[in-house]
């Protein structure tokens, strides 16, 4: 098990190459925000935009679509209808996020169907939330499990691996990942990472963070840094961290801290670590 710490930041956070442009940073598309949570996939793509995705859209219900536009002008939007519209998109991703306020209906469950079915071998795919749900239960399967990235808390773990919490070890953990071939963000106090190769364990963490819509943020974040970065298990390993840290810090003065709050001081913190790396 490896510890993560505050070198990992420096090493996934480069400085951004003079010549650049919005493509260099990477396509995310977000597929979530049934009538009900809609406030899910905002969080998310807020996330996802602050940590810096050069590109973000969001595939949500209608009804979202004007809170969207209000919050973040910054993201695309597309009615979630199954479409050509919908396709193109999703097929211009490097990122797919897929689950944030999802529900678990009949619709939900054929957008799911309809991105695992059209998930390339160039791009990373996040399961978050609801999509997690409606994965295990329709024993589903993976085309390329190696560019897959599950991010259940405690209880959708239990579902997806058939672990109850109570025999959620570290060995049976790291077995039932073995057999899904994805990697595994098991979110809980302290949040552990299983890959292919290593286990590391997230040392961050406050309770002042147990408030809803810090995994959908998590997620937002965890697309966002595998838009962007080269290296996608350092970047993947970073964006946990750097969840937990500004948690942590936010924590020291507020009683709660909200994901929204966290996603607004994302910008600070990654120039932060980018000065860690230029000062080497």
């Amino acid at each position: 098990m490896k510890e993560l710490s505050h070198d990992v930041l420096s090493v996934a956070i480069k400085s951004r190459p003079p010549h650049s442009h919005k493509g260099t940073f990477g396509r995310s598309v977000l597929i979530g925000g049934n009538d009900l949570y809609g406030g899910a996939i905002i969080m998310s793509a807020e996330a996802c935009v602050k940590s810096g995705c050069g590109l973000t859209s969001v595939i949500t219900a209608e009804k979202n679509h004007t809170a969207l536009h209000a919050r973040l002008p910054e993201a695309m939007v597309l009615d979630w209808t199954i479409s050509q519209e919908f396709n193109n998109l999703v097929n211009t991703a490097d990122v797919l996020l897929v689950g944030p306020g999802l529900g678990i209906d009949s619709h939900s469950q054929q957008l799911l169907e309809n991105v695992l079915l059209q998930q390339k071998s160039s791009q990373w795919l996040v399961l978050d939330g609801s999509a997690i749900t409606l994965f295990a239960q329709n024993h589903y399967s993976l085309n390329y499990p190696e560019q897959v990235v599950f991010t259940p808390h405690q209880m959708e773990w239990e579902r997806l691996s058939k672990l109850k919490i109570v025999d959620q070890t570290v060995p049976n953990n790291r077995d039932a990942q073995k057999q899904l071939g994805a990697t595994i963000v098991l979110k809980s106090h302290r949040t552990d990472i299983y890959t292919a190769s290593s286990h590391y364990r997230n040392p961050l963490g406050t309770p002042a963070m147990a408030t809803g819509g810090m995994g959908d943020t998590l997620a937002g974040m965890i697309t966002g840094f595998l838009a962007q970065f080269e290296t996608k298990e350092t970047a993947l390993c970073a964006a946990v961290y750097l969840h937990s840290l500004i948690g942590e810090e936010l924590g020291q003065e507020n009683y709660v801290v909200l994901p929204t709050e966290i996603s607004n001081h994302l910008p600070y913190y990654m120039k932060k670590a980018e000065g860690l790396t230029r000062s080497v």
